[in-house]
Parts: structure tokens; sequence; C-alpha cells
């Protein structure tokens, strides 16, 4: 079975979870980052978006288009989850803002070549698709010069989280050589996602036509939460638990 059908399982379950936290994050005033909600006026990981058409790969629920949106940019959310998009239908409804979503595969998007200014992923095609191929393809909806800013998991947490555990722990755990698609299983079943080593993904990023402008390794305040079980706040104010890279169309 392929990582796009087990996926598709996987949340078809966990959007129900999603349903209820969108609320919050479409509710919300301003862009935040990852599972400790890290405010992006402290990461500042984003371009001026006023007036950029934007495309979201993997956007769930499309909050964060929504904010795109309320910056003044013209966001596509793209996502191959039928039950997220309908949230984020809900969403828009309940918000009165509109813009296209679209049921697509990140990987492979129904869209014209150099559609858009600026490409974006939280925690979407950054997490759940081929790096190679997804990274190849917003290079493709780029236009020349335009920016791709995605956040995902960093390579040192997938490092310290062992096969089977529910929690990372402060020991390495897998090897960081041959890193790449990472099977979970758990009560409500498989999911896939995929990790790169910093050189795997640089060279993947050069390769599909980009030079990376930022890093940015995220570190929670204190006494911030998160409803995600995978990481504790003691590891994540220790060592970066996420990252975000900022790169630009050559």
């Amino acid at each position: 079975m392929s990582h796009q059908e087990v996926n598709r399982r996987a949340w078809a379950v966990a959007a129900r979870e999603y349903a209820e936290s969108a609320k919050a994050d479409w509710a919300a005033a301003e862009p935040y980052w990852g599972i400790w909600k890290i405010p992006e006026a402290d990461v500042g990981a984003l371009p001026d978006v006023a007036g950029l058409d934007a495309v979201e790969l993997g956007c769930g629920t499309a909050y964060f288009s929504a904010w795109l949106a309320r910056r003044g940019a013209r966001p596509v959310g793209i996502d191959q989850s039928p039950e997220q998009l309908a949230t984020a239908r809900a969403m828009q409804a309940r918000h009165g803002l509109e813009f296209p979503l679209i049921e697509a595969d990140a990987e492979a998007v129904p869209l014209p070549d150099a559609s858009f200014d600026f490409a974006l992923s939280e925690y979407g095609a950054s997490l759940w698709c081929e790096p190679e191929r997804w990274i190849a393809e917003a290079a493709r909806l780029l236009r020349p010069g335009g920016r791709l800013v995605f956040l995902t998991n960093s390579v040192l947490v997938v490092l310290c989280s062992p096969p089977g555990s529910e929690v990372a722990t402060d020991r390495l755990a897998r090897p960081q050589f041959g890193l790449h698609r990472v099977e979970w299983h758990d009560a409500e079943g498989p999911s896939i996602e995929f990790h790169l080593p910093h050189g795997e993904m640089i060279r993947t990023l050069r390769e599909a036509g980009f030079e990376i402008e930022a890093l940015h390794e995220l570190r929670p305040p204190d006494g911030a939460t998160t409803r995600h079980p995978f990481v504790t706040l003691e590891w994540s104010r220790q060592w970066p638990c996420e990252e975000i890279w900022v790169a630009r169309r050559r």
C-alpha cells in the first residue's frame, strides 16, 4: 500500500480530533508555529505575504491559509484528506473567509507551473510526503524568486524516538544514516512520515532549484503547553523538536 493511502486512512480517523482544534486555530489573531504554538512574531519566518499568490501544501484544516489570507495573500489549500477539507470548509463558512481548497496529493498538484509566489507547509507535505517529490513540486509551482517555508520535526527528535515509543528520550535510538521513511503504529493504525538529515535536505532543496535562506530551530517559551504527547516541554527546552526551513526559488 502506498504511503498516500496509508496516511489518507490515518487522517480519516485523526480528522475528528483536528475538527475541534481548528476552532481555536482559525480564531487566533496572529500566526503561530508548531505544537508549542510559538508566535510568528518571535520567529520571523514569514515574508510579507500581502498581494502574493500562495499555496499551502498539505493544508489540513487550512488555518494557516486563513492567517495568510488575513495578511493580504491569495491562498490555495491543497490536501488529500476529504475529512480535513470538510472541516476547513466549515471554518470558512463560520468565519466568512473564502479561498480555494483542492483535494489532491501535494506530490502531484493539479495546477499549472509558476502559479504562485509563496509556498508553505506546516506539518503537511513537509512531514507526510516524499521530500524529493513534494519539494520538486513546490519548485514547479513557484515563480522565479518565490519562497518556500516549511515546518517539520527536527532530525534530533526523530533520532531520539525509539520505534514503538510514545515519547522522545534523551538517548539516540535510530541511525541517522539512511533516515528517510519512518513508520508509526498505534491503536488507531499505521502512519508514514518522511524525515531527512540536514545534509540530505540541503541537497534535495538545491537540486530542486532552491537557495536556502534560513533554518529556524524552535525553542518553546517557559510554561508552554501542547496536546501532542510525543515530546515533553523539558526535552524541547534543551533540544529543538521542530525546525522551519526558508528557501528561495532560483
